[in-house]
């Protein structure tokens, strides 16, 4: 929640266009929404096979890498917004 604070706070600063704010907010919503399903698959997990077992590790990771992955696609859509943003702002 406080990265997303700051990525709005430098939408203002850097002027983002319409766009890029629709984009910055898509994946901030993606983001928090795959983090909540990834803390609720791991409570599952946890629920149905308290001890180890490899097929709870499994799911556990998958839906760590599914984070990641929405994470990553957040990262490149942030430089796709910022840099032109960035650029415009410092006049090159």
């Amino acid at each position: 929640v406080v990265a997303a604070v700051v990525v709005f706070a430098a939408c203002a600063l850097l002027r983002v266009p319409a766009w890029g704010w629709a984009a910055v907010a898509v994946c901030v919503g993606v983001q928090l929404a795959m983090e909540t399903v990834n803390t609720a698959i791991e409570a599952i997990v946890d629920l149905a096979s308290p001890e180890i077992h490899p097929l709870a590790k499994r799911a556990k990771d998958c839906a760590a890498g599914a984070a990641l992955i929405t994470a990553c696609a957040s990262a490149i859509v942030g430089l796709i917004v910022f840099v032109p943003a960035l650029f415009a702002l410092l006049g090159a």
